[in-house]
């Protein structure tokens, strides 16, 4: 299925039975990923809630346009907003992994009211700091012109070696494999773009708009992912009705190194809603 404005169409899947009756939770994947990812978290839930998730611009089935404005917080707010209003009128958990959490924090601070829970997995709130961002953009910048002047697989080559993915390489082989596979089909105009246009050095910082989000809020982390440990830390004294896990002996994704436990808590947290 998918969602059209402005000549971009978003793909979108259900992950699980519908039932008008039972809240429904969104899933955002990464950046490089798609809503695949979300395949083997999405069976634990038995039924218990409608499930979907969507490939975001770039990414996945989804389109990858030339013009980066499509991919500007705004346009991707609006996109998520158009698919959403496709998917049901009730409130739904919104729930965002890395890229996939900052669009989806982004998402809450324009229609909280759709949002019945908000879920945030290895997200940051954005950068402040003016000389920081600059750096991030131009880092980014320099990583697009890598996706667009090599191969793609060299690029998946790459990403899946850097060192904020280092605890992967403890997977099966087999895993690894299946997801070396999914991040090769995604289109390298869609990954460039998405740098260029929703980078956290392009998002606009919302770390003064936390303390407005009145969404209970969930904030998950692996503890060996220190930077966006601390991250989560200083957002969490921000949120009104926040909670940060750390999950032991995780990295930064941990929904694929820890599904189970990433199930678990996100099962006691929607007990609370």
């Amino acid at each position: 299925m998918s969602a059209k404005k402005s000549k971009i169409k978003l793909h979108f899947k259900k992950l699980s039975i519908s039932d008008k009756a039972k809240d429904t939770i969104i899933f955002l994947h990464g950046f490089t990923g798609s809503l695949n990812d979300w395949e083997k978290i999405s069976s634990q839930f038995n039924g218990d809630y409608n499930i979907y998730a969507i490939d975001l611009i770039g990414h996945g089935k989804s389109d990858s346009p030339n013009e980066i404005s499509k991919y500007l917080t705004l346009s991707q707010i609006d996109q998520l907003f158009r698919t959403i209003s496709l998917i049901t009128k009730d409130k739904i958990i919104l729930a965002g992994y890395s890229m996939g959490g900052r669009l989806a924090l982004s998402f809450s601070t324009v229609y909280p009211e759709m949002l019945k829970g908000l879920i945030l997995e290895s997200t940051t709130a954005g950068i402040v700091d003016e000389y920081l961002r600059e750096e991030r953009r131009k880092k980014d910048e320099e990583l697009a012109n890598f996706i667009l002047n090599n191969p793609i697989d060299k690029f998946v080559d790459y990403w899946m070696n850097l060192d904020i993915f280092s605890t992967q390489k403890n997977l099966p082989e087999e895993i690894l494999l299946k997801l070396k596979r999914d991040k090769l089909k995604n289109n390298k105009t869609g990954l460039a773009n998405s740098l260029l246009g929703f980078s956290t050095g392009i998002m606009p910082p919302l770390f003064e708009k936390l303390k407005e989000i009145n969404i209970k809020t969930l904030l998950i982390t692996g503890e060996l992912d220190k930077k966006y440990t601390n991250i989560n830390n200083e957002m969490l004294k921000l949120f009104s009705a926040g909670k940060h896990a750390i999950i032991k002996n995780a990295g930064h994704n941990i929904h694929l190194e820890k599904p189970e436990i990433f199930y678990n808590v996100i099962n006691n947290y929607l007990k609370e809603l």
